[in-house]
């Protein structure tokens, strides 16, 4: 079970519970899961029971115990505990990495698209004449659509030669659109930093993170390991685990807000994951180390972040490119 999967099997109890009399609340739209915080338990946690509380007349230890009530019975949920004022904390069954690392490798970059907005009414991308306006709808059209929505306006936006950013430098097509899109509407566009290959540079820390998956793909290949998804353990694989199965719900925020730079600015802390990962472990053997099942599954999850990071920048409608 992935953890979108458990945010609809979350929602699903939340309805069930709402059909069977228990509780008296509107159902939800959707369901977030995150990682346990501080006093929590199991692999995620959900706060949705401290969100229907009030309106159910109940507390939310009690809304919570409903829930739990109907969570443990899925197939694919080991354990529900109800922590603190009232978070369901989730234990999965299985190798819950594996079946992410998985899926991820059989969507390939189409991992997190789907029909979230297929049965939604068109959303009205505005055609302007400013750049920055254009650039952003375009990509926010591209969202839309991978979740199945269909778009109004929003036509391709063709970028100039000399976009006018920066007088010293020609930023190009992949520069001027990171250089756009990444900043919050209210913030400035980035300017000719977009072009320094250098950690501080975030478009190249998603860029290099996913060049660097692909090599130590090529690497396993040279040394005869094909990545196999299976167990990963510390803390960092646990963190971009996280992260990986998070993105499919980022995407759909994203293409309901309109909001590109909310998956730009996710692929940077994705791509800070990856790093952290790769420093944590060897994800290949060194000197006279054997392979084995360890180091398959660590490249997996390595493979798997830079489908997701590449699958990101395409959606934003940037290139990944193998080698930097």
């Amino acid at each position: 079970m992935t953890p979108a999967d458990l945010s609809c099997a979350v929602l699903s109890a939340v309805r069930s519970a709402v059909d069977g009399g228990e509780l008296a609340v509107a159902v939800p739209e959707r369901v977030v899961v995150e990682r346990p915080g501080p006093g929590g338990a199991g692999e995620w946690a959900s706060n949705v029971a401290l969100r229907l509380a009030r309106e159910a007349g109940r507390t939310p230890r009690e809304v919570a115990e409903v829930l739990r009530g109907r969570l443990v019975a899925v197939p694919g949920v080991a354990g529900v505990e109800v922590t603190g004022p009232g978070f369901l904390n989730v234990t999965l069954a299985g190798d819950s990495v594996g079946a992410l690392v998985d899926r991820i490798a059989a969507e390939g970059e189409a991992y997190g698209s789907g029909d979230a907005l297929r049965e939604a009414a068109p959303v009205a991308v505005p055609d302007r004449s400013e750049l920055r306006a254009r650039i952003v709808a375009e990509a926010a059209g591209r969202l839309v659509r991978a979740q199945g929505g269909s778009v109004r306006g929003g036509g391709a936006a063709p970028v100039p030669a000399r976009p006018g950013l920066d007088s010293e430098a020609v930023l190009g097509d992949d520069g001027l659109r990171w250089a756009l899109l990444h900043p919050a509407p209210h913030d400035l566009p980035h300017g000719a930093e977009v072009l320094e290959q250098r950690a501080r540079n975030p478009l190249f820390r998603v860029r290099y993170a996913y060049a660097r998956s692909r090599g130590l793909v090529a690497g396993g290949a040279a040394l005869g390991i094909v990545p196999g998804a299976g167990p990963v353990t510390g803390e960092a694989a646990r963190v971009l685990t996280g992260l990986l199965g998070e993105q499919p719900a980022v995407l759909v925020a994203a293409a309901r807000k309109g909001a590109p730079d909310r998956l730009a600015r996710q692929l940077v802390t994705l791509a800070d994951a990856f790093f952290d990962f790769h420093d944590s472990c060897d994800v290949l053997p060194r000197g006279g180390e054997k392979p084995g099942a360890a180091h398959r599954a660590r490249l997996a999850l390595a493979e798997a972040a830079g489908t997701v990071l590449a699958g990101g920048l395409s959606l934003l409608g940037i290139s990944a490119p193998d080698h930097l």
